[in-house]
């Protein structure tokens, strides 16, 4: 039997829109109205919404006895670009090159476009950019200069599975903002600057927290969770100079640096529970503090035996190896790595391709960096986890004056 519909009169469709619609309005000034009264009562006007921080005409002094980008908080994004010097290349060549760059990169960095910029309204916010420039040791060949001796590729390691499309490069941009655009237009103005001179090597691109997800000076996660760069030397601190800045000779001002792409298997991670996780750390994951307790700025007691008569701070924890403390040796280094995520390779039944772009500045490679990465090599935990699959150094010559291109006292 077919159904008919009712006759029965009654609101329609329009109606209880119209109803619903005047019901919510109701609410609202009725909500309204007693915040207005709340707030009267109280003695005040409404309260007006606070305006958000910008950060876009935040800028960084380009000029100076050391360049900026590494005494300098890490910010949000960064490029790093390594170039190969076209063969016809010879030292004119490299000044020029390097002025190019120098008066391009002092402009951007203030939010000022590029002489040749197309789109300087892209400059316009700066967001603390910074740019860093890096020697390889062919740069270095090409404009006649002897490379310090430990301007080389790191030693060969059983635990790395290197790329060479990333790795090595004659020439290094560090590119670093508080903002991913203003990050990608100062990298497209400087390759254009250097295309006539050098064509690109490898692209990494990293990323950290943004601006206001943290308080300042909160050491970064990485992927895995874990605090890293606890123990950096503070920023501007004499201790800092120490152990980054190289006192004497032509990169006096400057440093060394080192770049590790390091492959993280976070799919492993996974399955590892939160003890294994903290073993192969040394650090309690929730804050970052060792095993031995304390906070993330206690100093670890690596004599500390649990009731079992172990070390409460394993011999193959990443902490302990880094640290030297087994071999009676303690080096330090500058740490301000970025993490990178980008799309698993095709029909992989990975989750992810992420990992960590391992930065790290010392004013003495030999004597600070390498043993530490022997260490590591030799016998840390976290080397089942993780892949080095890139690796450069870079000699980071001494800031410049206004008039002045940077690596002049260097090269000339």
């Amino acid at each position: 039997m077919t159904s008919r519909p009712s006759t029965t009169p009654g609101p329609g469709r329009r109606q209880l829109l119209l109803a619903g619609t005047t019901g919510v309005g109701v609410l609202g000034v009725g909500a309204a109205a007693v915040g207005l009264d709340r707030s009267l009562r109280d003695g005040g006007a409404p309260a007006a919404s606070a305006a958000p921080a910008l950060h876009g005409s935040d800028t960084v002094p380009f000029h100076g006895e050391h360049q900026a980008g590494i005494e300098t908080p890490a910010p949000a994004s960064a490029t790093l670009l390594a170039l190969d010097l076209h063969e016809d290349v010879d030292r004119d060549g490299i000044v020029r090159m390097l002025r190019l760059l120098t008066d391009d990169a002092a402009r951007l960095t203030q939010g000022r476009g590029a002489l040749a910029d197309t789109e300087p309204e892209l400059a316009a916010e700066p967001a603390s950019l910074t740019v860093t420039v890096g020697f390889g040791p062919q740069l270095m060949e090409r404009a006649e200069r002897t490379p310090p001796a430990w301007l080389a590729p790191l030693p060969a390691y059983d635990i790395d599975d290197l790329e060479d499309d990333l790795s090595g490069g004659d020439l290094l941009l560090q590119i670093a903002a508080e903002d991913p655009l203003t990050v990608s237009h100062a990298a497209r103005m400087l390759l254009k600057d250097a295309r006539s001179f050098a064509a690109v090597r490898w692209v990494q691109r990293g990323f950290r927290r943004s601006p206001g997800t943290q308080a300042p000076g909160t050491t970064m996660r990485n992927l895995f969770g874990q605090f890293d760069g606890s123990a950096n030397p503070e920023l501007g601190s004499d201790h800092f100079a120490h152990v980054v800045w190289i006192d004497e000779g032509p990169f006096a001002g400057g440093t060394s640096m080192v770049v590790r792409r390091i492959r993280m298997d976070l799919d492993g991670w996974d399955r590892a529970d939160r003890t294994a996780r903290e073993q192969a750390t040394g650090t309690r994951m929730s804050d970052g503090a060792p095993l031995s307790g304390g906070t993330e700025s206690s100093l670890a007691d690596f004599e500390q035996v649990s009731d079992n008569g172990f070390a409460v701070i394993p011999e193959f924890s990443h902490l302990r190896r880094a640290r030297g403390v087994d071999d009676g040796e303690h080096q330090e280094i500058f740490r301000r790595p970025y993490n990178y995520d980008v799309p698993p390779p095709a029909r992989s039944t990975a989750v992810s391709e992420s990992g960590q772009l391992f930065i790290s500045f010392q004013a003495d490679l030999a004597g600070q960096f390498l043993p530490i990465q022997q260490r590591l090599a030799e016998l840390d935990l976290l080397n089942e986890w993780t892949t080095p699959i890139g690796s450069a150094v870079f000699a980071i010559p001494p800031g410049c004056a206004e008039g002045e291109y940077l690596g002049q006292s260097v090269l000339e």
